[in-house]
Formats: structure tokens, sequence, C-alpha cells
């Protein structure tokens, strides 16, 4: 199944070309020219997580959208092909305390046409990491999200942003959390942070998760890396004083449909909530810069796209033409049989 970010409406194109391609004359000979033609039939069939089912183009697709810890189920596969896109993000960092650092987000993976079997495929989400509770904290790291394939996807959480006068340096994880105090380094992210900006980018081998900013002084301590890039290092001098970096911003994602399903956030650009792993600043999440701010712990998450039928019309118009091209076929056949009599 080709993804929506390297096409434009060419899902399905397997479909078509099995329908019409002149690798399969004789397939469509035998089973159209007695004119009771076979219908398209559907796609992958599964279960699990909650289900949000939307249409782009002629194509009708399902996402399978879990906050929770549970199970896809693919029962059949169809004939549409054997391939699922997914979005995993680990869970999300906690924010340190005294004006202590931002949480980073947890890594984010996203990737097209990976093949699936039939049978059940186990789902883990990760919590969210807490805020440090106690003076001068480091944040908590978020959790690890798992996607069970056969070759399993590991999101860990973001790291935890740092304490003032304690542990100053942010934590590692996904994203790297800010650094806090004088000078506390940020914490490293495990992933990329190159995120171009675009929608829908697959992600690399290592997912994408930025590094954590760093501290430049009290109350300004570096924001949480995100997955669409690192947290901020607030400038010098800096204006005004006692402004804390921003985080990371967060990636733009249209797996789980437009719907409102009670996951992303809203954003530059974006009709719905798209946007997803965002960093923290001064102990709040927020997943766009300077947009939406959350509370702490924030959820991993796990969406797992299916392609599931294609538009009535569309079907019936690729019955046509092979149709069409039998009858086509069958015309030539006649008219050599008529010069041979002739």
């Amino acid at each position: 199944m080709a993804g929506k970010s390297s096409q434009s409406n060419n899902r399905g194109a397997d479909l078509f070309g099995y329908f019409v391609s002149g690798k399969f004359k004789e397939f469509h000979t035998n089973q159209f020219a007695d004119s009771s033609p076979v219908a398209p039939s559907g796609g992958i069939t599964a279960s699990g997580g909650i289900v949000n089912e939307y249409t782009s183009g002629p194509v009708t697709y399902r996402a399978h959208v879990f906050t929770t810890t549970g199970e896809f189920d693919v029962t059949a596969l169809g004939g549409l092909g054997n391939t699922i896109d997914y979005l995993v993000v680990g869970g999300g960092g906690g924010g340190g305390t005294s004006g202590g650092g931002g949480g980073g987000a947890g890594l984010l993976r996203y990737i097209e046409d990976q093949p699936v079997v039939v049978g059940p495929y186990a789902v883990t989400i990760g919590a969210g990491g807490a805020g440090a509770k106690g003076p001068q904290e480091r944040g908590v790291q978020g959790g690890t999200t798992t996607l069970a394939l056969p070759s399993s996807v590991t999101c860990p959480g973001g790291g935890g942003g740092g304490g003032v006068t304690g542990f100053d340096a942010g934590g590692a994880g996904g994203a790297g959390g800010g650094g806090a105090g004088g000078s506390g380094a940020g914490g490293t992210g495990a992933g990329d942070s190159n995120h171009p900006g675009g929608v829908d980018v697959v992600s690399p081998a290592n997912g994408w998760g930025g590094d954590g900013g760093d501290s430049i002084g009290v109350e300004e301590a570096g924001g949480g890396g995100g997955a669409g890039g690192d947290g901020e290092t607030r400038p010098t001098p800096y204006t005004p004083p006692y402004t804390a970096g921003t985080g990371g911003l967060g990636a733009r994602y249209t797996t789980a449909g437009s719907a409102n399903i009670g996951v992303g956030a809203p954003g530059p650009g974006s009709p719905g909530n798209n946007w997803f792993a965002g960093g923290g600043v001064l102990d709040l999440l927020e997943l766009v810069e300077a947009a939406v701010v959350h509370p702490l712990e924030i959820l991993g998450l796990v969406v797992v796209l299916v392609q599931t039928v294609i538009a009535p019309m569309v079907a019936m118009e690729l019955l046509d033409l092979v149709v069409e091209e039998v009858e086509l076929e069958t015309l030539n056949q006649n008219l050599m049989v008529v010069l041979e009599l002739l």
C-alpha cells in the first residue's frame, strides 16, 4: 500500500494493474468472456484500537488508533495488497522543577508499505513521564511504545527535563529533555533532528527525535527536543529575561484521518489535529511551537493504517475497461476467422 506522502491518489494502483495490464490477459479472458465478471475484493480486514474510517480520493482507509495497550489483529488480507502504514510514538518525558527544562517528546517512527500476514500483533503504549515533584529534580523519562510486527517497532520515551541546581542536565530519550540551571546541557535524542517539515514524511532508520536545548541561566532553561527538531537554547543576550527556550517542533501526520478522535494537536497549516511529538518547555509539553500547551504525562501512540476498498464507481470503471479489452480481443479473433473463410 503506497503511502499518501508519496503519491496523489495512487493507492490501489496494484489492483488497476492487475485488471488491465497485459500480464493478465489470460485471466481477463477466462474471467470475463463468459459475461460474469468478478467484482474487486476488499482490502485487509483487521480489528483493534479506535477505528476511524475515511476516504481519500477513490479509496477508503481504516485507521486503527491505539492510546492504550492492546492488539492489532489481522484476520484476512483481501485483494488489495498485504501492506500497512504505521505511526508509532513513545511517551513524552516529564519536565524538571524550579524553572527546570522541558521534557522531550517520545521517538516518532512513520513507515509505509510494511508487509503483514494474518495474525495478532501486540501493541504496548508507553506512559507519559511524570514531572519532577520535589525541588530541583529531573523529570521522569517517558515509557517505550512498541508495535510487535515480525521486526518489532520500538519507540523510547522522551527524556526528562533537568532540574535547577540538582540534576541540571536534561535526560536522554527518544527526544532529549531540556537542560536547566546555570549551564545544564540538553539531553541527547535517539532519532534524527533534521525533519524536512513536510506532511507524512517517512522516518529514517532511527526515527525522528531531536536533542534537548541547553540552559544558559536559572529560569532560562532549554526546551525539550521534538520529532520536528531540537529544543531551543535561548540566545544571548536574551529578551525578555527569565524566559525558557521553546520546545522542538512536532511533525505532521495524517495517518489517523482528519476527524478529531482524541489524538494529535492543531497547528500551522493543519485543518485537523495532525501534529505529533513536539518538545516541552518549563514543565509543560507543547505539541507545536508557541501553539498549544498540554499538561504533563503525554501518552505514547500507535496508528496502523490499512486500505479497505476502492470506491464502487471506480471499481466498475476498472471492470468496464477489462470487459472492453476482452470484447476487443474477441472481435479481433472473429475477424481473423472471417478472413480465413474468405
